[in-house]
């Protein structure tokens, strides 16, 4: 999970406790860490010197909610934050109107203005949960990007050749493919390289899908006649079903802004392997405190109670410890069989109605022949009483219905 520790240099300087601690904090669940021995070389000198360091992270606004896998470098970010250095929030107002082609097998349709500053409105109180805003400089990349010009960006087009651009595996795999690949796709890691020379950043924090763009800054960076930033690469987060990285068109997220109730459930959801990983990069413990609950849960302690620790401090970092101690009793309060304080509500006419025909119109079955199986298999309670019959009918009345452990809706029949 961690990057390469490189050896000391035997010529240079012992390193101070400091930067030894810094340089841990920068490893911790990083994928790269490149050049380690500037950065080791940066946070001396900013020992050294007094001076905070300027660490930069950029978001293009492309939809209006974060989940938890965009968390995983804004987590880096807060501990660096509160190693004292100077975090930069960037909104990547501008670059949304290109579309960043990383990763991507087909040009990324460019953005509005009005989807743009939609969007934009809400990710400052979003990444405010994670970081703390009254020490984070947020700023929005249209700053320097607009007055650049026609002018400018043909100067800065002219700091990269088509060669260098077709390293880029993504823009490689389509040419070979023959998949369009528009040109204004190949400004992308130029924009992105020179916010890095706006902000004259120190180091740049990214996912692994963004290594060539953060490689960009160090270049625009050095013809400008400034030092390199560094870059420090981050693993995308797997989803719930632990394959695939996390995404809302997977369906396998958690939102930052999801109800206190869901963020909790969903992480149990997880299975005990993917529980660590994510106690690596979401989790604000030590690494010794995430080793010595594993050598316990190893031991023999119950992972559950693990997982119950991390479902909690999480939920209470998105919302509070009040909501996160509800969350826990109404999951427990469910998981007895008790249903939810708040559920869906369904007003049904034509009482009284068959239990088959209930449920599909309430949405706990996608038909009625699945909503009688369900019956058959003795997975189906009302108002918390096993129903076997399949002719059952329910009358007049407010009922809650259950499917499963975990579906509850309230109707009402008149």
């Amino acid at each position: 999970m961690h990057p390469k520790v490189n050896p000391p240099d035997p010529g240079a300087a012992p390193l101070s406790r400091a930067v030894q601690d810094a340089l841990a904090v920068s490893l911790r669940g990083a994928e790269e860490l490149l050049p380690q021995a500037e950065w080791v070389a940066k946070l001396a000198r900013s020992e050294r010197d007094g001076q905070p360091l300027r660490v930069k992270f950029g978001l293009d606004p492309t939809a209006p909610d974060l989940h938890f896998g965009h968390t995983v470098v804004l987590n880096k970010m807060r501990q660096l934050q509160d190693l004292g250095h100077t975090v930069i929030f960037l909104i990547g107002d501008f670059t949304s109107m290109i579309g960043d082609p990383s990763g991507r097998n087909t040009t990324r349709p460019p953005l509005t203005r009005a989807q743009i500053e939609a969007n934009a409105e809400t990710y400052y109180r979003q990444c405010s949960l994670v970081l703390d805003p009254a020490r984070t400089e947020v700023r929005y990349n249209s700053e320097w990007s607009d007055p650049l010009g026609a002018r400018g960006m043909i100067e800065l087009a002219a700091k990269a050749t088509v060669a260098r651009m077709m390293e880029r595996d993504d823009f490689s795999r389509r040419f070979a493919a023959g998949t369009p690949i528009s040109v204004h796709e190949f400004l992308y890691p130029l924009m992105q390289g020179y916010d890095s020379v706006a902000l004259r950043s120190d180091l740049e924090l990214g996912g692994t899908d963004q290594k060539f763009n953060l490689l960009m800054g160090r270049q625009l960076q050095a013809e400008a006649g400034q030092e390199p930033q560094c870059i420090l690469t981050m693993p995308l987060l797997e989803g719930l079903d632990g394959v695939e990285k996390m995404s809302k068109s997977k369906n396998n997220y958690i939102g930052i802004t999801e109800p206190a109730n869901t963020m909790y459930a969903k992480v149990l959801s997880i299975s005990d392997t993917l529980m660590w990983r994510w106690y690596t990069l979401l989790s604000r413990r030590s690494v010794a405190e995430i080793d010595a609950l594993r050598q316990e849960v190893e031991g023999g302690r119950n992972p559950k109670e693990a997982k119950v620790a991390l479902a909690r401090e999480l939920t209470a970092r998105f919302h509070s410890v009040a909501a996160a101690d509800a969350a826990e009793a109404d999951f427990e309060h469910r998981a007895r069989g008790g249903a939810p304080e708040a559920m869906p509500h369904h007003n049904l006419d034509g009482a009284p109605l068959p239990i088959g025909a209930v449920m599909k119109q309430a949405g706990l079955a996608a038909s009625t022949s699945e909503a009688l199986r369900l019956v058959e298999q003795g997975g189906v309670r009302v108002d918390g009483q096993p129903i076997t019959d399949k002719t059952f009918r329910l009358g007049a009345g407010t009922f809650v219905v259950q499917a499963g452990k975990r579906k509850f809706v309230r109707v009402t029949l008149g």
